[in-house]
């Protein structure tokens, strides 16, 4: 079974929306076949390029960095998540899938040409210092981040555990820019955090979907069970989660569901082509009200989206990030690899992820009208980055630059910066969609013909 790819994230490696990097098993590990002689004879405008700049350019360039640089350019023409990792890349990269190591807790990505923070991870030093969804990364220690690519920034973020790094970020509606120094920690995500709401009723977050994570929540779904005698209702709260491994989505949406299929990838070999399908048993007694945001993406996304085509859950919330691509990770005969979009992941209903995302059943905010306002000008979504897949796999057009104008009640002026976000997510009484959440739980019976034809 393939496995979706391992975000590398600053301080945490799981996830899927910028940065990733998936191990898909079988064909995704073997080394790749030599290109055809008849390719070869038409790169002769390359090789004369090359020839060229070696000869007149103003200082002497190695063939090495010529032709990196050549694969980069290629790759980056490609989609956003596609790149070329050079050997040492790539060593490190299998050194860090195999453990733990000292980081920010940061996930990042490029938006217009600008290291973006997708998300700060809960619990982690990034979180604590006040990191924001949307800070645009400007500088790393002195250097400024403009000439690096997302695997380099990464790379410089990440460290031994307690050494500091210092990071400049500029944020929307501020006019300079905020320094932070941060400490490296061990980043250690705890994938399942669970408790009871009201007697009843569970409450259950996904904060990422790692190895265990669906052994785990079967954990804290029994032990739910045994605290309120019967679970008449739950809440699935999968909001700021960035995905993880393919595999752990599949296993979780399958303890809600006991047949039918769970989501298929497209791609043009056979073997890019998957289907995968649900197993009779599970939690299928009680209903689900699932939470998303725009930070809920591919993994996340798969979930919400195969309980919604079954109409085993209503969806609450926000439009989801819609990273709906797979990556796989190619080995080359000199030690590099290539990360490569191979495939696209669809919903049992044929709903493409990519970019569109899931829409919630019923869309609600957390956040009050000024902060709404606010956060749409720093919000990413895979339709943000530059040369996104469309649809069907078309690349997207490049995104639009949104100014302030007119009517827009901004005036062109800049605005004070928006205030610390009060919600508590995952308390009753602090967190306006969990809230809404319970009640949906709680009056059921009447919308259960919304459960039954979400979707449709």
């Amino acid at each position: 079974m393939q496995r979706q790819r391992q975000k590398v994230v600053v301080g945490l490696l799981a996830g899927v929306v910028a940065v990733g990097v998936i191990f898909l098993g079988g064909q995704g590990l073997d080394k790749v076949s030599a290109v055809g002689r008849d390719v070869y004879e038409e790169l002769e405008a390359f090789t004369n390029v090359l020839a060229i700049v070696q000869k007149n350019y103003v200082e002497e360039v190695g063939t090495q960095k010529l032709v990196e640089g050549a694969i980069n350019g290629m790759l980056n023409a490609l989609d956003p998540h596609s790149a070329y990792l050079t050997p040492e890349l790539y060593k490190e990269l299998q050194v860090d899938t195999e453990g733990s190591f000292g980081g920010l807790g940061i996930e990042i990505t490029v938006r217009d040409g600008v290291l973006t923070v997708v998300a700060p991870i809960e619990d982690t030093p990034a979180y604590r210092a006040g990191i924001k969804a949307g800070d645009q990364i400007i500088k790393i220690e002195d250097q400024l981040t403009k000439d690096l690519s997302l695997i380099e920034a990464v790379k410089k973020m990440r460290g031994p555990k307690g050494s500091k790094v210092a990071i400049s970020v500029r944020r929307e509606g501020t006019s300079r820019l905020l320094d932070f120094s941060l400490v490296r920690e061990v980043i250690k995500v705890q994938s399942v955090k669970s408790h009871s709401l009201e007697k009843g009723y569970g409450y259950v977050r996904l904060t990422q979907f790692q190895d265990h994570t669906s052994a785990d929540l079967d954990s804290a779904l029994s032990r739910l069970t045994q605290q309120n005698g019967k679970l008449e209702g739950l809440v699935l709260d999968l909001r700021n989660n960035p995905g993880g491994l393919l595999s752990q989505a599949v296993k979780v949406a399958d303890l809600f569901l006991d047949s039918g299929m769970i989501v298929y990838t497209e791609g043009r070999l056979d073997t890019q082509r998957q289907k995968y399908y649900a197993h009779p048993g599970g939690y299928i007694d009680f209903p689900i009200v699932v939470l998303v945001n725009g930070g809920s993406a591919s993994a996340s996304e798969i979930v919400a989206g195969a309980l919604q085509d079954h109409g085993r859950a209503v969806i609450l919330g926000t439009q989801t990030f819609g990273k709906g691509s797979v990556q796989t990770i190619l080995p080359l005969e000199n030690g590099a690899a290539l990360r490569l979009t191979t495939a696209l992941y669809f919903t049992p209903n044929g709903r493409s992820i990519q970019v569109t995302g899931v829409t919630p059943d019923i869309t609600l905010e957390n956040l009050t009208p000024t902060q709404i306002a606010a956060r749409e000008q720093r919000e990413i979504r895979e339709e943000n980055l530059r040369g996104h897949f469309g649809k069907k796999g078309q690349p997207g057009p490049a995104p639009a630059v949104k100014e302030n104008s007119p009517g827009d009640g901004t005036d062109g002026k800049e605005e004070p910066a928006e205030k610390e976000n009060t919600v508590k997510e995952g308390e009753l009484g602090k967190d306006p969609q969990l809230d809404r959440a319970l009640q949906l739980l709680k009056s059921w019976r009447v919308f259960k013909t919304t459960v039954a034809t979400a979707g449709k």
